[in-house]
């Protein structure tokens, strides 16, 4: 395919896995399996970029993904712009994986193209179902582990995507106009998306931060375990890092204010939550 070709479609921003708060594929996976992440990272990262564009219309994302989807599903035959779909495809029946955790991540981006705001923490929920959940779930059937598996992935998942929410909360407003904040716990604190436009987060805002992240540690109770739980030793090594990850971010979203400037990790966490995660996976 050429790049002219996938140009008449994908609007790639130049974010890679480089870009990740998270390891993509890393060396700890087996040599075997991470091309197959990387067809499903890329198709994942050429549709979000379209749900994340803010130069197209809503019409113009839904059918721009419609066409992913439908490449996806077999509809759509042929076309030099749908390869990355057609990867995906090719890499199912390759290895068994369900078609599903890639239709479910369009259906999430579909859902960014029209909706901006969250009324609950179900909700939210419900979109990280559809956005988050299919990754881990994608991850796990790859290492043929079983599915009771995907209550501990769905949790780690989520507080991940929740965590990326927190990160890029203005951002993600001035951009987009999207914000992933539960409404109505931004009612009860008095909360509105001007709150957004300050230099730093209202007592008010900070409360909904602290809520969401309330929520994220109670999700991690059920992601902890998940380590300790998977066969593949080198998948459970992963695991293991990126639970340390999640739960280091977590911290220092607690500590810091996400509105005055961008919360992230740095190569030290990544050094020390990697080493802990190792040597945890390894000797689980």
């Amino acid at each position: 395919m050429t790049q002219a070709a996938a140009d008449t479609i994908e609007t790639p921003t130049g974010k890679g896995s480089g870009d990740e708060n998270f390891p993509v594929g890393s060396l700890l996976l087996p040599k075997a399996l991470r091309p197959h992440v990387a067809i499903y990272y890329a198709f994942a990262r050429a549709t979000d970029d379209i749900a994340d564009n803010a130069t197209l219309s809503s019409e113009d994302k839904l059918a721009r993904l419609d066409r992913f989807e439908k490449a996806l599903t077999g509809e759509i035959l042929n076309d030099p712009a749908l390869e990355k779909s057609y990867a995906v495809r090719r890499s199912a029946d390759a290895t068994g994986v369900p078609l599903q955790h890639a239709i479910d991540l369009i259906h999430a981006f579909k859902q960014d193209a029209v909706k901006q705001r969250y009324d609950s923490w179900e909700d939210l929920m419900g979109y990280c179902a559809l956005s988050a959940s299919p990754v881990g779930r994608f991850v796990l059937d790859l290492h043929g582990e079983e599915p009771v598996k995907f209550v501990g992935s769905d949790a780690l998942c989520s507080v991940l995507q929740v965590l990326n929410h927190l990160q890029d909360l203005t951002e993600d407003y001035h951009a987009l106009n999207r914000v992933y904040l539960p409404g109505d716990w931004m009612t009860v604190a008095g909360v509105t998306v001007d709150d957004l436009d300050r230099d730093a987060a209202t007592p008010g805002l900070r409360r909904v931060i602290d809520q969401c992240l309330d929520g994220c540690e109670e999700l991690m109770k059920q992601a902890r375990p998940l380590s300790g739980q998977l066969e593949n030793r080198r998948l459970a090594m992963e695991t293991a890092v990126i639970v340390r990850l999640a739960g280091r971010l977590l911290a220092l979203l607690r500590k810091h204010d996400p509105i005055a400037g961008r919360v992230a990790l740095d190569k030290l966490d990544f050094l020390s939550c990697g080493v802990r995660g190792i040597m945890a996976g390894l000797f689980r």
